[in-house]
């Protein structure tokens, strides 16, 4: 594994992990990579050094703490819904019909739904949004 410093036409600086720097490549040239903040297809390498770290293990921080002010942000938000809504797992679709035509009562949701049924919610003038976290029970 590798990882490359990258930035978008925007100059949106971020790191991402590649199995080799053909796999890169590879991914470049199918517009398979994006910008993690403005979502730029034009995405490229950007001057890299080694990280060469100077902590103990001990002053290292968790793996699983946020590290930027978006990350905590997003932190905060997921937290924040977590806490405040019900999660209704794939049954997100039919939640949100029943709730719409008043079959169940209005309340905060979130769960996960095919592109296909989010699509059709959307159609149909259901108000809806991704998320962007997996929920909890998702994540290793």
């Amino acid at each position: 594994m590798i990882r490359f410093s990258l930035k978008c036409s925007h100059n949106h600086s971020f790191d991402s992990w590649f199995q080799s720097s053909e796999a890169f490549e590879k991914l470049v040239k199918a517009g398979m990579l994006t910008c993690v903040e403005c979502g730029d297809c034009a995405v490229e390498k950007s001057l890299m050094a080694p990280k060469i770290s100077t902590q103990t293990p001990s002053e290292n921080p968790a793996l699983s703490a946020p590290m930027s002010e978006a990350e905590r942000n997003l932190a905060k938000i997921k937290q924040e819904i977590e806490a405040n809504s019900d999660y209704v797992g794939m049954n997100f679709a039919h939640e949100a019909r029943a709730m719409h035509s008043g079959e169940s009562p209005n309340r905060a949701i979130y769960g996960e739904a095919k592109a296909e049924e989010a699509k059709a919610l959307i159609d149909e003038g259901i108000p809806v949004a991704p998320l962007p976290f997996v929920p909890k029970r998702q994540t290793n």
